[in-house]
């Protein structure tokens, strides 16, 4: 009604992968710390996995603590429309086309009940992925935020999908090979940094009709948020502001917000004890993510083989479905007792805790874009190899635009010999000084957005009051948002939360 004041509450839905998970967690808390009240809904699959690896048997979630605190987020689980046994990584393709065409109604019965919550819900924050958020907050008259957890530069190319169909570098019968020059607010990138889909030669895979289905519905979005940084893809941010409200509020890391939160799908491995063993910056921390497979057996062979040669000491995460859901035994005949004393294997970890330790000098990654935010987090640099969807793409800012990481392989296949000597390279602090520095310029860039004088700070106040906005034209009623981030309870002596987190980040030395 008009004339009324509503508090804002945010619906918040991340697509079920950890990736995905991990920034939405901590965006709900930082919107909480502003007054918001937050729902946050996962699957019953998502958090089953979690609570397991938790150990978590009182019916507890992961916000017990922040609501402690004095933070109104409220958890809520909904069906993906299959059973908790059902494997969703062996089953990928199936588990997908249920996001694609079930998973909205048990969603969109959430909603409606949640409209009539106590305050009755406002806004819908939504991973851009889900292909049916638009349609679900224009049902419920709710502001659409569309959560784009990647790149900008990742979000412009698939926004622009017309213009690369238009011109001949996707979807057509022979895809042209020369740079890509035309996209607004995007520098010359070549079809081989474009996204794996992108790049695959069967393009109406289930995850290509989410894609296509995906940056439609975007379009309806009333505002799109970003987990990068402004300073770092300014063109591309710009080009995009121009469409659509889009706001980078980026680097959304752990240390987001001044809590930390435990969202793993899986248990984790306390690697601290190891680690303090080791000499300052001696440790490559080698992990391709929490979703990816390796292409093949062989490729996890060549790195292997190619970890022992070079000598260092290294930390590998070895998650068990690393190169399929189903092959299991894939480590070379005797490595495990070859590599005792410089090696260390674990099935998962908590990354920013490891990447932050002294020990560590250096990552070899996938390239996910949480990993790439973490490593710049903490003054890493990286050796990069994608394995599939964006990783091409944030390897291209990684190694051609930023110039803190380089390349496991310039060829096509991997031999232990490119491994072990790019290994040598980038842990040698003679021979990648220019690497170290260019990640901790990156590094103060990512820092400086956080303060309250950051780009990303105000980048949120902009978001805050645009969501004001568009409740005021959908609901007519103002909106009252109040800055609980000087509340006592939540962040002590009033200090910005930002700030704080940048003052009080849990690393035990000069990188944080």
């Amino acid at each position: 009604m008009a004339g009324t004041h509503r508090r804002p509450h945010a619906i918040m839905i991340p697509y079920p992968y950890q990736g995905h998970i991990n920034p939405f967690v901590y965006l709900a808390m930082k919107l909480a710390s502003h007054g918001f009240t937050i729902t946050f809904v996962n699957t019953q699959s998502v958090h089953y996995r979690i609570s397991r690896a938790q150990l978590r048997t009182n019916g507890g979630d992961i916000f017990t603590k922040a609501r402690e605190s004095g933070l109104d987020i409220r958890y809520a689980t909904v069906s993906d429309g299959f059973p908790l046994s059902f494997d969703r990584s062996l089953n990928h393709d199936q588990f997908v086309e249920g996001l694609l065409h079930v998973f909205s109604a048990h969603v969109d019965e959430l909603v409606a009940d949640l409209c009539k919550s106590d305050p009755p819900a406002t806004c819908l924050i939504a991973d851009t992925f889900y292909v049916w958020a638009s349609e679900i907050a224009r049902k419920h008259g709710l502001v659409d935020v569309s959560f784009w957890t990647e790149p900008a530069l990742v979000l412009s190319l698939y926004y622009h999908l017309d213009l690369l169909k238009e011109n001949g570098h996707f979807a057509s019968a022979e895809n042209r090979k020369d740079m890509i020059h035309y996209l607004p607010g995007v520098e010359a990138i070549k079809p081989t940094d474009l996204m794996s889909y992108l790049q695959a030669a069967d393009i109406w895979t289930v995850v290509h009709r989410v894609i296509y289905r995906a940056f439609e519905d975007i379009k309806k979005a009333d505002i799109i948020i970003c987990n990068t940084v402004q300073e770092l893809e300014s063109q591309t941010l710009s080009a995009l502001h121009k469409k659509q409200p889009t706001y980078a509020i980026g680097p959304i890391v752990s240390s987001f917000t001044n809590q930390t939160v435990s969202t793993s799908l899986w248990s984790e491995s306390d690697c601290s004890q190891w680690l303090n063993l080791k000499p300052d910056g001696s440790v490559l921390y080698v992990s391709f993510g929490s979703h990816a497979h390796t292409t093949s057996r062989q490729d996890i062979w060549e790195i292997a083989h190619g970890l022992l040669a070079s000598g260092v000491n290294f930390l590998w995460v070895v998650r068990p479905d690393i190169v399929s859901s189903d092959e299991t035994d894939f480590l070379p005949a005797g490595f495990e007792n070859e590599m005792k004393g410089k090696g260390l294997i674990i099935q998962w970890c908590s990354q920013i805790k490891v990447i932050s330790h002294r020990a560590i000098g250096g990552f070899l990654s996938h390239c996910g874009w949480n990993s790439v935010l973490e490593s710049i987090w903490c003054g890493i640099p990286l050796i990069c190899f994608p394995l599939f969807t964006d990783q091409f793409t944030n390897r291209k800012l990684v190694v051609n635009d930023w110039r803190i990481g380089i390349n496991l392989c310039e060829r096509e296949t991997i031999t232990r010999e490119e491994v072990a000597e790019k290994i040598k390279y980038l842990m040698s602090r003679k021979s990648s000084e220019e690497l170290r520095s260019a990640v901790m310029d990156v590094r103060r860039t990512s820092k400086n957005a956080l303060p309250s004088d950051g780009s990303s700070e105000k980048n949120f106040s902009l978001f805050m009051e645009e969501i004001k906005v568009q409740m005021q034209k959908k609901g007519g009623a103002s909106v009252e948002i109040q800055d609980l981030s000087a509340n006592h309870v939540w962040v002590p002596n009033g200090v910005n939360l930002c700030q704080q987190a940048i003052e009080s980040c849990f690393c035990r030395n000069s990188r944080c």
